[in-house]
């Protein structure tokens, strides 16, 4: 069962004992997700969180297709699903009056094939929950409280100092660390890397969790009478899985940057027809100005950067969770083939050169989407238009210098190296049948064979042979070498590639 977040005690943890590989500092989500891909991997990993609980808010609520896929490969999509919810239509209120409704999001029906194919609500504090019950199960650490205050790095370590809430400090030496700590990140201060690109023209708004009476908890409920809203709704109420809670949306007119319980109330009370003693609990409330930016690098040596303290998105589009979870997705094989299989240190500059791109393009978006706002004009089109967009599924790094395609002559739709791999149902040697990521879950490379015979390879790679069907069609005769994040590393005929790009990702020794 979820736990309330509104009134749960504090949750210090101890301080870790023993060694640590990788410190991450900041438990949200990209920290603790990066923090179970680490743990499950062997990599003793440990989080410190500046506060004294986990984050009590719903703000990142949306969980777009891919990051469920993460999830599930991360073990918690079973909790995640029972704890969530699908996207409830919206409601529009004009005067008191219902005035019909429609749909925020429509499912692309040209996207890639996928067992999650519509996003998922859950408050972002439950998400949390979910993730640091599972690092806990895989053996990591979370130890709150406890703020990063300095750290100095050598050619082989970080030395971190760290503060308790009591004033004690002491110093840690780890091999890695990764600033997973928010747009204020002390990491990236630390570091002098600075935020490009930030825009100042995004209006800022008012969100919070309540607790409102005279509302039905089967609709996304959006009030449009403020003639000042400009299309982008001037006040929404989503009802929140799992909870009797609703999550307030508004657009701030400026006068909100003191807020308290009492100016929610009245808020809500002005922009819609429920009165100020509707609201029985104002639960946590925030102020925001939305922001767009990107960090100039996301490595420093032995310092790396994800998530928030790496890039600042508007919450249009619902992308920045999402995006984050995703960061830590690509760099946690990443640091798990450097620190226990000895790959090249070289292979976590390719972190930065693929996620930098990737949070550069959802910037945009999510700048895009919010000035569009959230209004019922447009119908299914404009809801289609919004899935098309969001669902994270066609990001690619075929870029990247960790892509290696040998093929000649492949047709546009053709899956290239640095795809995502289709998720179709692939063959079984019982003679049944399984959709790809249920067959490539776990923190293993998988070697795809098509048409071909299978050569030998390390026993840390599994070789999966593709019968004839869909997923053979979808990737051609050939051998793929899938990342543990699941997408094509390698794309090749001859066997000689592949013994190359095993080198390249610490599985062979050259």
């Amino acid at each position: 069962m979820p736990t309330d977040p509104h009134h749960a005690g504090p949750r210090r943890g101890a301080p870790v004992q023993g060694a640590v590989d990788v410190l991450i500092v900041g438990a949200g989500p990209t920290g603790l997700a990066l923090a179970c891909d680490l743990a499950r991997r062997g990599v003793r990993t440990h989080v410190v969180e500046a506060g004294e609980r986990l984050f009590g808010g719903s703000r990142g609520k949306s969980l777009q297709p891919r990051t469920q896929e993460v999830l599930d490969d991360l073990g918690v999509m079973e909790a995640i699903r029972a704890d969530g919810g699908p996207f409830p239509p919206m409601q529009t209120w004009r005067s008191g009056r219902r005035e019909g409704t429609w749909r925020l999001l429509e499912q692309d029906p040209g996207a890639p094939a996928s067992r999650y194919p519509e996003p998922w609500l859950v408050p972002q504090w439950r998400t949390q929950e979910i993730l640091r019950d599972r690092l806990l199960a895989l053996g990591g650490t979370v130890e709150y409280g406890t703020r990063l205050t300095s750290l100095h790095q050598t050619d082989r370590h970080v030395l971190a100092e760290l503060t308790r809430a009591d004033g004690s400090r002491r110093t840690l030496t780890v091999p890695y660390l990764v600033g997973c700590d928010g747009g204020h990140s002390t990491v990236r201060d630390s570091l002098g890397v600075t935020m490009k690109g930030e825009e100042s023209d995004l209006h800022p708004a008012v969100v919070a969790d309540v607790r409102v009476r005279g509302l039905d908890r089967d609709h996304w409920h959006i009030w449009l009478d403020d003639p000042d809203a400009r299309g982008v709704g001037s006040l929404l109420l989503c009802p929140l899985p799992g909870t009797d809670e609703f999550q307030l949306n508004a657009r701030a007119d400026g006068e909100e940057h003191d807020l308290t319980p009492q100016a929610v109330r009245e808020l809500i009370a002005t922009r819609t027809h429920l009165p100020a003693d509707a609201v029985t609990d104002v639960l946590w409330y925030s102020y925001y100005q939305p922001r767009t930016a990107l960090a100039e690098r996301f490595r420093d040596g032995r310092v790396l950067l994800a998530g928030d303290a790496a890039h600042a998105h508007p919450p249009g589009g619902g992308q920045g969770l999402n995006i984050s979870v995703q960061d830590a997705y690509n760099l946690g094989w990443k640091l798990g083939q450097v620190v226990r299989h000895h790959a090249p240190d070289a292979l976590l500059d390719s972190y930065e050169a693929e996620r930098r791109p990737a949070a550069a393009h959802v910037l945009e978006l999510s700048s895009r989407l919010y000035r569009a706002g959230r209004s019922p004009e447009g119908g299914s089109e404009k809801a289609r238009h919004r899935g098309r967009l969001t669902h994270l599924l066609s990001a690619h790094y075929r870029d990247s210098a960790l892509s290696t395609e040998t093929r000649e002559r492949l047709p546009d739709t053709a899956v290239r190296a640095g795809d995502r791999v289709p998720d179709l149902p692939c063959g079984t040697e019982d003679g049944g049948s399984r959709r790809l990521l249920e067959l490539l879950r776990g923190p293993h490379f998988t070697l795809l064979v098509v048409d071909r015979t299978p050569p030998p390879v390390p026993s840390a790679v599994v070789t999966l042979r593709v019968p004839a069907g869909a997923l053979a069609e979808a990737l051609g005769a050939g051998l793929f070498l899938v990342r543990p994040d699941g997408h094509v590393g390698l794309a090749a005929q001859d066997p000689a590639h592949l013994d190359r790009y095993l080198v390249k990702v610490g599985l062979a020794k050259d």
